[in-house]
């Protein structure tokens, strides 16, 4: 995008964003403190960032406490914020990096530092994001650098302020050449709360109303909900319901044939066997009555031959 019409388009957006929001007032803090604050903000509408904030302070002694939490039990102090698990582990990272470098818990001396300097030196932090270190370089180092997040960087590319290749590389070039140092504050705190406000809800028909209203043509760039795919139909399945009752009223008869004549021959198997049986039993008592006939032929013969 040529330099004139980026320029335009975020004196656009900046007009937009003065008619439909107030800017915020941040209060002083250290040095630490507005690093910290910031990895609470990040993609966070700023009420919710300072009620998680007071709320992680007031829960734990002190920084150092907060250093050897688990990331989990920051997370439960963050919650409100948009991502809390996120948030946290940015927090309790940068904290320990911050005090394996210097031994405390402070960054007041980045302020005697030069710009430059001083933020090569929040950047070698880990835990610490663009976004972070913009925030701090613009509110505790007199610097004028914009502090964009996921969501800012959002509504920079669907009013088209920056390109599609811009936007997936995490970029936003010009806004410190557009936006002067002195309207450095306003700009940044009106685009957060609308970035926040997308992330929130990114698909509010007054969001979009919002955004349509600062650059008409930007309903092609505007977040669409993902559809899941309608699989595949059957051949079966688009058949009418009374056919494929059909086929399973006769499979059912089929099945039941089937089985009505396997219990018809294992009824029969059955039956067979005692009758066999039974043979075999007339058999033996044949022979046991053949054998008393011959006893007590016998035993009459004797009994005719006695002496005189």
């Amino acid at each position: 995008m040529a330099p004139s019409n980026r320029a335009d388009s975020i004196a656009k957006l900046f007009k937009g964003l003065k008619k439909n929001f107030k800017p915020v007032s941040l209060p002083e803090r250290p040095v630490l403190e507005q690093l910290l604050f910031a990895c609470c903000l990040e993609n966070t509408d700023y009420g919710a960032a300072e009620e998680a904030f007071a709320r992680l302070q007031e829960s734990f002694y002190d920084w150092n406490e907060i250093r050897v939490t688990t990331v989990r039990e920051l997370s439960e102090m963050l919650a409100g914020v948009a991502d809390p698990q996120q948030a946290a582990a940015n927090l309790k990272h940068t904290l320990h990096s911050v005090f394996e470098s210097i031994y405390e818990f402070s960054l007041e001396s980045l302020k005697k530092q030069n710009l430059g300097v001083a933020v090569k030196q929040l950047e070698k932090y880990r835990g610490t994001t663009p976004f972070t270190i913009a925030f701090v370089a613009q509110n505790s180092l007199g610097g004028h650098s914009i502090p964009i997040c996921k969501g800012s960087l959002d509504v920079l590319y669907i009013v088209g302020v920056i390109s599609e290749d811009e936007w997936a590389k995490g970029l936003a070039p010009g806004l410190e050449r557009a936006v002067s140092k002195s309207n450095g504050h306003e700009f940044a705190s009106l685009l957060h709360q609308m970035g926040a406000m997308l992330v929130a809800s990114p698909f509010s028909s007054q969001l979009k109303k919002l955004l349509l209203e600062i650059e008409p043509d930007a309903k092609a760039r505007l977040p669409k909900r993902i559809t899941a795919k309608s699989e595949p139909v059957d051949a079966d399945e688009t058949k009418t319901p009374a056919s494929s009752s059909r086929k399973k009223t006769a499979k059912k008869t089929t099945e039941t044939k089937s089985a009505d004549s396997a219990k018809a021959s294992t009824k029969k198997t059955a039956s067979k066997t005692p009758a066999k049986k039974a043979t075999k039993k007339t058999a033996h008592e044949a022979k046991a009555k053949k054998k008393t006939t011959k006893k007590k032929t016998a035993s009459k013969q004797l009994s005719r031959k006695k002496p005189r």
